[in-house]
Formats: C-alpha cells, sequence, structure tokens
C-alpha cells in the first residue's frame, strides 16, 4: 500500500514539472516575439542575451527622452555635456540648441532652431551621411518663433557604427 502512495506522488511531481517547463516554453516564446529582431532559430541563452540588451536600450532611449523633454520645456537642469548644449536666451531670441544621442546603431538629432540665426537643414543632413549615417526619419514642428527638428539616423554599416562625438562636434560647428 505504501508503494502506490509514492507512485502517485511521483506521477503528481511529473506532472507539475511537465506544466512548469510548459509555462517557462510558452513564457520563452511571447520573450521572443517581443524582441525586435526576430531569429529562426535561437537559443534560450542568445535570446536572453538579446532581450537584457534591448531592455537596457529601452532605458537609455527613455533616459535621453526625459532629457529632452526638460529641453523642449526649457528647464533643463542637466549641465551641458557632449551630447546637449543647454538653452539660452539672447536678447529675447533663442539661440540654436544641439541634442546628439546614441541609440545603439541608430542616432537622434534634435536641434532647436531660433528666427535670429539662419539654419540649412540640407547640411546637417550632409554632415550625417559624410560620417556614415543614413536618414530614416525627420520632423520639425514650428513653435512660436522657433523651429524644432527631429533627425533619426542609422548607421550605414551596424559593425561599424557612428560615432557620435564627432557628428556632435561636425554639427555644432555648422549650427553655431
Amino acid at each position: 500500500m505504501p508503494r502506490r502512495g509514492r507512485s502517485s506522488s511521483r506521477v503528481d511531481r511529473n506532472a507539475l514539472e511537465r506544466d512548469r517547463r510548459q509555462h517557462t516554453k510558452e513564457l520563452f516564446s511571447r520573450l521572443g516575439f517581443l524582441l525586435p529582431i526576430p531569429l529562426s532559430k535561437r537559443s534560450l541563452p542568445e535570446m536572453l542575451d538579446q532581450a537584457t540588451t534591448h531592455v537596457k536600450q529601452l532605458g537609455q532611449r527613455v533616459e535621453m527622452l526625459k532629457q529632452k523633454k526638460q529641453l523642449l520645456e526649457g528647464s533643463s537642469s542637466t549641465d551641458d555635456q557632449t551630447t546637449g548644449i543647454r538653452d539660452h536666451m539672447m536678447g529675447g531670441a533663442w539661440l540654436p540648441v544641439l541634442t546628439v544621442s546614441d541609440l545603439g546603431s541608430m542616432l537622434e538629432v534634435c536641434v532647436k532652431s531660433g528666427s535670429n540665426k539662419k539654419f540649412v537643414l540640407h547640411q546637417v543632413i550632409q554632415v550625417l551621411a559624410e560620417e556614415a549615417a543614413q536618414v530614416v526619419a525627420l520632423s520639425y514642428s514650428n513653435v512660436g518663433h522657433g523651429i524644432f527638428y527631429t533627425i533619426n539616423a542609422q548607421a550605414v554599416s551596424p559593425r561599424i557604427g557612428i560615432e557620435t562625438s564627432r557628428v556632435h562636434e561636425r554639427l555644432k560647428e555648422l549650427i553655431f
């Protein structure tokens, strides 16, 4: 009789383990569909590595968007860094503001241009092209006497990438 109880508990444990494995498999499958670059057959370590990288990139994007929001609201409390220059007011007109954000193989350039400074957009695009970046999206909006430009560029070769500091310096020379 005691033997039957052990067999029953073993069957229960096997069923629980089978259910646990099935649930884990379903969760990893859902994770695989959430990743930006689907691979046909990827191993579990590859999928977890890609998910970790993706979450880190999303965190960096959130921080960059927070800084961009502060910059656009004019309440930026961060000090000037290589990726951004603080907004200054001079005689009631805006001086240009430039931010260059590295998003892995992508680059986001935000320019806040005032009415007192001529800004030539094609020159910015030319600098990006010379630095091996291809513009994939561009948007602008007129607000008061200023224009806000957002340019998203992708590295021509993702292996090589884009040197953000160099792009920032070249654009700073062009805009200021």
